[in-house]
């Protein structure tokens, strides 16, 4: 697991994940600030440009806009990372994931917490899973369309299997956007609550209300079940260059605390169809493009985080029916997050020497 420097912050109940204010989070690098007003600006003066390339595109999945550099469309001739797309491939994949049980014989299911601003597809992702096993898309959970959080409560989804099997030992648990602002979204103090395992099922959210022991409901006592075993971060690939500033830092000093708390962390680049044209009429390009490959960067230096921990992925949003494709990125995404939800499971489960 990447290495997080391990500085004991002072948490406050009132910390809010958004626009970070310069007494908080102190003034960005002069040459950081040019350089991200300089992107935005060229993201700008490139989107009629993107709206005239991607003219063949379908209305519904046209890009927003596409990355400013050399060779913003540029395809690569082979994958940047190895990825069959195969209905074999889909199949093992499924195989895989229904077949997962935690490591540690005190859980029953691996529990995934996933956190990233408002917009971001966290419940579509949910959804979009569980229409993988449904075998049609469904909307498991509910989505908004607001510039603020729909989801305000702790919601915990047990991913079904497909029809005649038992349910996947997966639980995606969503929770209200990180925001914009020091009374909206989701607070420091509260995002630890939930991974320590203190927050009840259905508890909703509220900035000037932090999760504390009088807290209807409130876990005293978490066991290894009720606590979060990984943190999958969601960002939205189209507005990567539009976050606020301070939210870089925001990003890493959250993960400094969650890495405290022994809980590995891996991330989801959503909405790649609305920024690449070739990705957003076929998936299997998705590992070509430039323009994701440059994304994922732009996305690992947000979270500060290597890019090995990041996956692409296309959430289900217009469609009516799977496609193959889709449905490899989805899965694999899931396979990676339950791979680091093991290593927790590794780390927190007692060794016993089989010989004693």
């Amino acid at each position: 697991m990447e290495t997080c420097c391990r500085k004991k912050l002072c948490i406050n109940a009132g910390f809010s994940f958004g626009l970070a204010s310069t007494s908080t989070f102190g003034s960005a690098a002069a040459a950081e600030d040019e350089e991200r007003d300089s992107l935005s600006r060229a993201f700008n003066e490139s989107l009629s440009k993107v709206k005239a390339a991607s003219s063949t595109v379908k209305k519904e999945d046209k890009p927003l806009f596409t990355f400013p550099g050399a060779q913003p469309f540029g395809k690569l001739e082979s994958q940047w990372r190895d990825v069959e797309w195969t209905e074999e491939q889909k199949t093992t994949l499924m195989k895989t994931v229904s077949s997962y049980k935690p490591s540690s014989k005190e859980v029953t299911k691996a529990r995934v917490l996933l956190l990233g601003p408002v917009g971001s597809g966290k419940s579509s992702f949910i959804s979009s899973v569980q229409s993988v096993f449904d075998g049609r898309v469904t909307n498991r959970a509910m989505v908004g369309s607001s510039s603020t959080s729909f989801t305000k409560k702790l919601q915990s989804f047990n991913i079904r299997g497909q029809k005649g099997e038992d349910p996947n030992r997966l639980v995606l648990c969503d929770v209200m956007g990180l925001g914009d602002g020091e009374m909206t979204g989701l607070t420091l103090h509260d995002t630890l609550s939930i991974i320590k395992g203190h927050v009840p099922e259905g508890h909703k959210f509220s900035p000037d209300q932090p999760v504390r022991s009088e807290t209807v409901g409130y876990v005293k006592r978490p066991g290894l079940n009720e606590k979060i075993h990984c943190v999958a971060f969601v960002v939205n690939a189209s507005k990567i260059m539009s976050y606020p500033k301070g939210l870089s830092t925001t990003f890493q000093q959250l993960r400094e605390h969650i890495s405290d708390l022994g809980v590995h962390q891996v991330a989801l680049l959503t909405h790649i169809d609305q920024i690449c044209p070739d990705t957003a009429k076929d998936v299997t390009q998705v590992y070509k493009s430039c323009l994701i490959q440059n994304m994922m960067a732009k996305a690992g230096a947000l979270l500060g985080m290597s890019t090995s921990y990041i996956v692409p992925v296309k959430n289900y949003s217009s469609e009516l029916d799977l496609d193959m494709s889709t449905d490899i990125l989805l899965l694999g995404a899931v396979d990676h997050i339950l791979q680091y939800a093991d290593l927790y499971f590794q780390d927190n489960t007692p060794q016993f020497d089989e010989c004693a």
